[in-house]
């Protein structure tokens, strides 16, 4: 029997049935919808709509049946979703007082706020290991604040760096997307929809701003329209899911091309790592290859959930639906991805010896050489000529800038001396860039301190 057959002459079809049932996958909610149940009750109760003995027994046995799910002590049964299949087995457990638990509530506001309960508590969870994962970053830009690697642009060696420097790029990336989730959750998850009714309210006596604040949001929502088809914050998680996962995809793929050995910039621990089953000198960076794959499922996500609603009118539509398991996936594999690369970073050596000496060759000091020659008081494109040519004359000569010899330099400017060595040394390019956020030790240094206060 369903709680709502009463106008209906025949049973549903077993096919349709299965087919309108989201229990499977909506079960997942049951503890947010226990939370949402027990608040209603506590505000029917306040109101006079509930007697303190009803809303005693209704609050007592849904904690009773939240440990009994979470236990498995109670089996799922096959109830329509997890809304219903919880206010049933309320009902057979107290009897008439769990039929009052409905009253001036409609499934649609119902489900709408345990959705964004979940997806408050799983943004919860995500900042933290987002945190967690910039604290290594940082440490590990501590560590290697003096140790040299190449920066690329193209994917060709572009100008000196320190691997410091490089770690705090994924570091900014990620404080900003624990900036958004906190931004999301300000602007969506602030306002409760509990109290919107079916769409248009309720005309019992009830206390919004009770349930809200007891809940946890800030307010009501304003309107109960948008109140129960509201989903920006669901798709506002789905985007937030496809950004962080596009920059985790961006430091898997660098992770991947610099174990591999035509760069050995670093090694990846045999523990997130796989071997071949024909090869056996294979060693494969299957994690970070995982973590960069799974960016497309979490692209994917956002577009489906997109798509779902772009045409939906108001309010709400059995459409809305769809809006789970596109959320439920990307927290599964936005927590998965985190779980993995947190450790597989911790684990990882860095072969500072081969990237301090890449970093040396591919002629990462011309721009040096053409900055020296500026503050000699040569304007920069001629600089930038004259040193184009002294490149070209190096690779001829299969030798560095560095080795070029002071009277070479002097057939294409005067203005070279012999304080031009020292000038594009490794260590002096990078400890020479010192305007904000540069290479340099000083304001690597900066960088690191400033990131930690944004994560306080």
């Amino acid at each position: 029997m369903k709680l709502w057959d009463g106008r209906f002459q025949k049973e549903q079809d077993e096919v349709a049935d299965s087919f309108n049932t989201s229990l499977p996958f909506d079960i997942r909610l049951f503890k947010q919808d226990i939370r949402g149940s027990s608040v209603h009750a506590q505000m029917l109760c306040k109101c006079g709509i509930l007697t303190a003995d009803e809303c005693n027994a209704i609050v007592n046995e849904l904690n009773i049946i939240s440990a009994d799910i979470a236990s498995g002590k109670l089996s799922i049964d096959d109830s329509e979703d997890v809304h219903m299949f919880i206010e049933a087995e309320l009902t057979r457990r107290i009897g008439e007082a769990g039929k009052k638990l409905h009253t001036a509530r409609s499934r649609n506001d119902q489900v709408a706020t345990d959705f964004k309960l979940y997806i408050a508590d799983i943004y919860n969870e995500i900042e933290d290991k987002l945190k967690s994962l910039i604290s290594l970053l940082l440490d590990l830009a501590q560590k290697h604040i003096n140790h040299y690697m190449p920066a690329f642009t193209h994917m060709q060696k572009a100008q000196p760096i320190t691997l410091g420097h490089y770690l705090c790029a994924y570091a900014e990336m990620f404080s900003r997307d624990v900036s958004r989730l906190q931004d999301n959750k300000r602007r969506c998850l602030s306002y409760c929809p509990l109290g919107s009714g079916a769409l248009a309210g309720t005309t019992h006596p009830i206390d919004r701003e009770f349930t809200a604040k007891s809940l946890g949001f800030d307010a009501p929502c304003l309107n109960s329209l948008d109140g129960v088809s509201d989903r920006d914050f669901a798709i506002e998680f789905n985007f937030f899911g496809a950004m962080l996962g596009m920059h985790m995809s961006r430091l898997a793929e660098e992770l991947i091309t610099f174990a591999s050995d035509e760069y050995r910039f670093m090694t990846l621990d045999d523990a997130y790592s796989t071997g071949s089953s024909i090869m056996p000198q294979k060693k494969n960076p299957d994690m970070a290859e995982l973590i960069r794959g799974k960016s497309g499922r979490l692209y994917g996500n956002l577009m489906a959930l997109l798509t779902v609603m772009k045409g939906l009118p108001l309010a709400y539509n059995k459409d809305m639906q769809e809006d789970k398991e596109s959320v439920f996936d990307t927290t599964d594999t936005l927590l998965a991805c985190l779980n993995v690369l947190e450790p597989m970073l911790a684990t990882t050596v860095f072969n500072i010896e081969t990237m301090e000496k890449s970093a040396a060759g591919g002629y990462t000091n011309a721009t040096d050489l053409a900055d020296y020659l500026v503050k000699k008081g040569v304007p920069f494109r001629t600089a930038h000529h004259i040193c184009g040519r002294l490149t070209a004359l190096a690779i001829s000569k299969n030798c560095r800038l560095d080795e070029l010899t002071i009277q070479e330099l002097k057939n294409f400017s005067d203005a070279f001396d012999n304080d031009v060595y020292q000038a594009i040394s490794l260590k002096k390019m990078v400890d020479a860039r010192l305007s904000v956020g540069g290479p340099s030790p000083t304001e690597v240094e900066k960088t690191i301190a400033a990131i930690r206060a944004k994560l306080k």
